[in-house]
């Protein structure tokens, strides 16, 4: 069997030595002779390579200006007002007039006529956590009725208006309480147990070291690249030494220190520096302004000294990270284990190889990033679909046309890294195997 791992740094393991008098010798030959020159070599790329992101992390890093940028917690209390958590325990209908019947558009006409399905207001009977205290009658945003069902059971939050200055209440002077949000908590945390014991059941110390590593990522984007943007720094050198160092991290703490994981990081930040050359041009070319939500209007607010195209241009790189990692280390670990299951193959057969493998991958990882684009825009494109227009003008809409430019920016970078990374792959891994012993010439007609 063919080990899981690429030769490792500094540990002389190779894929294919041939067993008999001759692996002692090819062994202690060729064998090895190349595999330092390939540590080498790689060492001397990646060492001054990394020596280059850890400084220009330092030259970016931000001075702590941010700090003074901050919103008003939404869930934020003052005096006179608290705020309950705890669980429905009965639904009371309430009238809330014909007009709870028609919901506004995004052009601000009137979605139905009001004549047609009435919309039920509701009020929820919360009995708050804690204990000693009565059951509060939440009345619920008629948004949230007509989209669904607040059942028995459910968990709400909620504040508590009734002892504000001067016996102000909320919800029309009907009751003392203002429904916030629904409590997400166990749920959540349910599902996150749940994706970890899965990851760690099947893929064991390597699923727990990605679960890690993707913790070490997000503290990465949160401690530098977040801060760093909100003070007003290069977004396309901030996003590409984040993305970078984001690799080198999470590729050697989930897959090990090995030859195999520093060919996957070569092709990986080459694709890296495509998709950046890229979305630098497409965010230009197709004037990307990012204003497409409400939270960018938000952090213009805030932070006006932020280009929200660049944050954009930011954005198609992190977008870009997870499939351009599944990709490379695909390419890089097919090609090993071709090396390891026919270790005479040339070149240029072990390129044809894994390229076979690597169109493959091409082909459904190309659906995978559309898809997962598309659903999580849903709700825009299915707005963006009722207006009256054609497809094309729909598309190239300021809406879409970001969605769009991500997808395809995206999609180029992680299909020319499968070429070179495959490239990259299979020069170290002929590099460092053992050579294969020829079979005396006396025996090769028989």
């Amino acid at each position: 069997m063919p080990p899981e791992h690429g030769p490792e740094l500094g540990h002389g393991h190779g894929h294919g030595l041939p067993a008999g008098p001759g692996a002692d010798e090819a062994l202690t030959g060729t064998g090895r002779s190349g595999r330092r020159r390939v540590i080498v070599a790689l060492a001397a790329i990646l060492g001054p390579l990394t020596v280059v992101l850890i400084a220009a992390m330092i030259a970016l890093w931000p001075s702590g200006s941010h700090q003074e940028l901050s919103l008003a917690d939404p869930y934020g209390t003052s005096q006179g007002i608290t705020m309950i958590t705890g669980t429905v325990t009965e639904i009371q209908p309430r009238d809330c007039g014909p007009e709870a019947g028609t919901l506004e558009t995004p052009t601000g006409g009137m979605a139905g006529d009001p004549s047609a399905a009435h919309v039920a207001c509701v009020d929820a009977v919360v009995d708050p956590d804690g204990g000693g205290n009565d059951s509060a009658v939440v009345p619920i945003p008629t948004s949230i009725s007509a989209s669904m069902d607040v059942e028995v059971g459910d968990r709400l939050k909620a504040l508590d208006l009734s002892e504000l200055p001067g016996g102000d209440t909320g919800a029309g002077g009907e009751s003392d309480y203002v429904f916030v949000d629904f409590e997400r908590t166990v749920p959540v945390v349910v599902l996150a147990l749940l994706y970890a014991l899965v990851v760690v059941a099947v893929a064991r110390w390597r699923g727990l070291r990605a679960i890690v590593g993707l913790g070490l990522a997000f503290t990465v984007l949160f401690g530098f690249m977040f801060p760093a943007l909100l003070e007003g720094g290069p977004p396309l050198w901030i996003g590409l030494v984040g993305c970078c160092l984001i690799m080198l991290v999470v590729l050697y703490f989930a897959h090990g220190f090995s030859l195999r994981t520093t060919t996957a990081l070569l092709g990986t930040l080459i694709g890296l520096a495509l998709t950046a050359v890229l979305a630098l041009w497409g965010t230009d070319a197709a004037y990307l302004t990012g204003l497409g939500d409400e939270y960018s209007y938000v952090l213009a607010t805030v932070a006006p000294e932020v280009r929200l195209s660049g944050i954009v241009l930011c954005g198609l790189l992190v977008a870009g990270l997870g499939v351009l990692n599944d990709v490379t280390i695909t390419q890089a670990s097919a090609v090993w284990e071709l090396q390891a299951a026919n270790p005479a193959v040339s070149k240029r057969e072990l390129f044809a190889s894994g390229m076979r493998i690597g169109r493959d991958h091409i082909a459904s990882t190309v659906y995978t990033i559309a898809f997962a684009y598309a659903g999580a825009a849903l709700p825009v494109l299915m707005v963006v679909s009722l207006y009256d227009r054609s497809l094309w003008d729909t598309l190239m809409s300021g809406e879409l046309v970001e969605e769009i430019v991500r997808i395809l920016v995206g999609s180029i970078g992680l299909v020319l890294a499968i070429p070179i990374t495959t490239g990259i792959a299979v020069a170290v891994a002929k590099s460092v195997a053992a050579p294969v012993p020829q079979a005396p010439a006396s025996k090769l007609g028989g």
